[in-house]
């Protein structure tokens, strides 16, 4: 361990030396079925240590380089790879090391285009988190740059990597529910979402997701996965987003709300419900697609079919929906049994795939920066207390 840790400070002090050059289309061509993809994971906070603990039970897949702004969060992001990865306090100094295959993007949401667009320059593959990107520039800049380029390039909405949203998409679509009229969705938490401040001078950069500069707050780190995942039941993007938020209940300076309301009208006439609160937690993270002919709920885990009219009860006898089984949960319906990893790591074996087949995916700059625009649209709706219209300038793909 001690040897491990001087090499790991040793890399972090000569980062530095390497000189910057982009060279844009450096294309890891030699990635075949058999390589080893090396990942360099910039921005070691809570999301990217958290992947790179996934990573370290993939095969194949190795951490080889860290990068992150804070000293001591580069320390904790080392310790966690089994890989004994080099360290880099300037992304940029990562991604002239050219053992660097692809990197994941896990900083502040204002810095995502930027990193990403750099980061595409230098022939590295791209899996971005989630929301995508901050404002419609950073969205549409980060859209040009990918579309020419040659690059795997996956957008960190993970539950659209789950097979159980998978199965849950593909009833959709096969009318188990009906006509689709109205989807409820919220994702609440009892708690101020603060994260402990060693010292006042990194108040912003720890507590970044309070402050309107660096973050889009819950709309954005939470909301987005199920704004996502109503783009890709509907195939569509709202025509029109109103909603309402404040800071209500944590009286502690921060800039963005704790809690927030948004309202999604889609063309076909669906409205989407999205709420955030950090006051009450009750049912969590929930998701209802709400059809003529029954409901379907998903929370992160598992899913549900309730059936609209007369219940029926008896094992293989639930409206024809595939999965269903006996369990009946007066308040959800029918259990719908789907075998499935955790999102975060299906979300992070389709990259690896994607990478070695060559294959766009599933969740892609595309979907991506969908979701992105309908996140900027819901901030600019409670931000300046209007109703905000889909542009034009937004169809992409």
């Amino acid at each position: 361990m001690k040897r491990r840790l001087f090499i790991k400070k040793t890399a972090v002090a000569t980062a530095g030396i390497a000189s910057s050059s982009y060279l844009y289309g450096n294309v890891m061509s030699n990635i075949n079925a058999n390589s080893t993809i090396n990942i360099g994971v910039i921005g070691t906070g809570d999301r990217g240590g958290g992947l790179t603990n996934i990573i370290n039970s993939i095969e194949n897949v190795n951490v080889v380089a860290s990068c992150d702004v804070l000293p001591f969060r580069l320390k904790e992001g080392l310790a966690k790879a089994n890989s004994n990865p080099v360290g880099y306090l300037d992304y940029r100094k990562l991604l002239d090391n050219k053992d660097v295959d692809a990197v994941i993007v896990a900083t502040p949401f204002n810095t995502h285009s930027k990193i990403a667009i750099d980061a595409l320059d230098a022939g590295k593959h791209v899996y971005c988190e989630k929301t995508l990107a901050k404002g419609y520039t950073g969205i549409q800049e980060l859209v040009q740059k990918t579309e020419h380029s040659k690059l795997i390039f996956q957008t960190g909405h993970q539950y659209h990597s789950s097979r159980l949203y998978t199965a849950v998409v593909d009833l959709l679509k096969q009318g188990k529910v009906g006509k689709i009229v109205a989807f409820e969705c919220q994702w609440n938490r009892r708690g101020d979402w603060r994260r402990v401040v060693p010292e006042p001078k990194f108040e912003k950069a720890i507590n970044w997701r309070m402050y309107r500069e660096f973050s889009g707050g819950l709309t954005a780190e939470l909301c987005s996965h199920q704004i996502d995942f109503v783009n890709w039941v509907l195939n569509e993007t709202p025509n029109q987003v109103m909603g309402v938020g404040g800071i209500d209940y944590w009286k502690d300076g921060r800039e963005t709300y704790d809690n927030v309301h948004l309202v999604y009208t889609y063309p076909n006439g669906v409205k989407a419900k999205f709420t955030s609160l950090t006051c009450n937690a009750k049912d969590g993270y929930q998701i209802k697609v709400i059809g003529d002919k029954g409901t379907i709920i998903i929370d992160t885990k598992k899913a549900w079919f309730y059936p609209e009219g007369q219940k029926n009860k008896i094992i293989g006898d639930v409206d024809g929906v595939s999965g269903a089984t006996s369990g009946w949960d007066a308040e959800k319906g029918y259990a719908l049994n789907v075998e499935h990893l955790d999102p975060s790591k299906q979300a992070l074996l389709d990259f690896k795939e994607s990478i070695l087949n060559n294959k766009n995916p599933e969740s892609n700059i595309v979907t991506g920066a969908k979701a992105a625009i309908c996140v900027q649209m819901g901030l600019d709706a409670m931000y300046n207390n209007k109703i905000i219209d889909w542009n034009s300038e937004w169809n992409f793909g």
